[in-house]
């Protein structure tokens, strides 16, 4: 592949999956993300990667090593490598994101319906 071209918004926004792997380079992975009220991502970090977040709609919040920001449409969140992290819907509707991932975390083409179809070890 030779690049990607999409309209994310729309993208993110039409996204009813838990996770959905939308482009896979060799530094860089494109992931849709979508928190149904009440889900999170679950405390993690991620050790070798760099994490960007673009909220397109929904309500949440962020921890980064254990400080807590509110998520809301339009805001962005970088997390760096070793930073440990979670990401929590909090609203009564669901919480529409992309992520990019520096490099790649997900096998290519990964699609999550939930939440529980996440593999135990991520």
């Amino acid at each position: 592949m030779t690049g990607y071209v999409t309209n994310i918004e729309d993208d993110t926004l039409a996204n009813q999956d838990y996770r959905r792997v939308l482009f896979t380079g060799r530094n860089t992975q494109l992931v849709l993300m979508t928190l149904q009220p009440g889900d999170e991502i679950g405390l993690e970090i991620h050790e070798e990667h760099d994490q960007f977040i673009r909220v397109e709609a929904g309500m949440g919040e962020v921890s980064l090593d254990g400080e807590k920001h509110t998520l809301s449409d339009g805001v962005a969140v970088v997390i760096p490598a070793g930073v440990e992290h979670n990401v929590v819907n909090t609203a009564d509707e669901p919480l529409r994101l992309y992520t990019l991932y520096s490099p790649p975390e997900h096998p290519d083409g990964t699609v999550h319906r939930t939440k529980a179809d996440e593999p135990p070890e991520h």
